[in-house]
């Protein structure tokens, strides 16, 4: 058992410039509003620092969990045990070579942001993540992506430290991108930074399509209530969302837990959702799109936290 007021108190004394909360509410810290606490939550945006609270857990034995900035996460009512470490590494540096535009971007950079900037230097490429929510390291440990495209396509390079506190960097065939999936959901590591790499086009293109997918999300996607955006896996040979739709489910609720009614590919906090709410809606799902069409449908949201 962790001696929680021991190791906040020890971590405060060690580390001056991280972010060190004890008991932390992932309610906080998630898009879906929902979550029990964090023993201890560092938020942290430097690199050394990053390297010595590794080093401290591994010889302290306490477990250890990473996470962004929670837009694709449910943390579940009890909370995460150990030290939950969120990355947030904000470098951004950009280089013009023969007609491409070479970003670097740490973990922490909103991939939104990101997208901003490559049309600010006329870069095509990112267009597609103009309305994905998230950070640059979580859209590299899942593969983000949007109408038709994906961070795999575009992605040079990844720096990464692992466990151990050494520094590795793997080109694009390493990161092993499969749909909403990559090497960084197999191996104990924490991505540093990205190198993207991305070609000239024109401005006015690249402003159309941005406009184009903003629209588009806001149409389509239940952008008003809290959720971590898509909650199932694209299936093989079927539209998920379509499948839930015709199980008759758009608008069914457990608790403050509701499918929505713009989207049936969204599970929705409809205001006091529980995480407890949210699992159970789920799981009511994938029981009756299996019941009406003898087909799995998995999460693509990731659920952590003690169950």
């Amino acid at each position: 058992m962790l001696d929680k007021d021991y190791v906040y108190k020890d971590l405060k004394s060690k580390f001056k410039y991280a972010n060190i909360l004890k008991d932390e509410p992932m309610s906080k810290h998630t898009s879906f509003k929902t979550g029990g606490p964090a023993d201890i939550f560092i938020k942290i945006d430097n690199e050394i620092e990053l390297k010595e609270i590794l080093e401290y857990a591994k010889q302290n034995n306490i477990n250890l969990n990473i996470v962004g900035n929670g837009t694709n996460l449910l943390v579940t009512d009890k909370g995460i045990r150990g030290i939950t470490l969120q990355p947030n590494l904000k470098e951004i540096n950009i280089e013009e070579k023969e007609n491409k535009i070479l970003i670097t971007a740490g973990c922490g950079v909103p991939i939104i942001k990101l997208s901003k900037i490559a049309k600010e230097h006329n870069a095509t490429g990112l267009e597609f993540a103009v309305g994905i929510p998230g950070t640059v390291g979580g859209a590299i440990k899942m593969n983000a992506g949007a109408y038709g495209s994906e961070i795999r396509e575009i992605v040079k390079e990844t720096t990464f430290i692992d466990f151990n506190g050494d520094i590795k960097t793997i080109s694009n065939s390493e990161h092993k991108f499969v749909y909403r999936n990559s090497i960084f959901s197999k191996i104990n590591g924490i991505i540093l930074k990205t190198v993207i790499e991305l070609p000239k086009g024109n401005i006015k293109e690249i402003e159309n399509k941005m406009k184009e997918n903003i629209l588009s999300r806001n149409e389509k996607q239940p952008i008003d209530k809290p959720s971590a955006g898509s909650t199932f896996k694209r299936g093989e040979g079927f539209i998920t969302a379509k499948l839930i739709d015709e199980c008759g489910l758009k608008g069914y609720k457990i608790g403050g837990a509701e499918v929505s009614t713009k989207h049936a590919g969204f599970v929705v906090n409809n205001g006091n959702a529980t995480s407890k709410d949210i699992l159970d809606l789920i799981k009511y799902i994938k029981e009756e799109v299996y019941k009406k069409f003898n087909v799995n449908i998995e999460p693509e949201i990731q659920i952590v936290g003690e169950e």
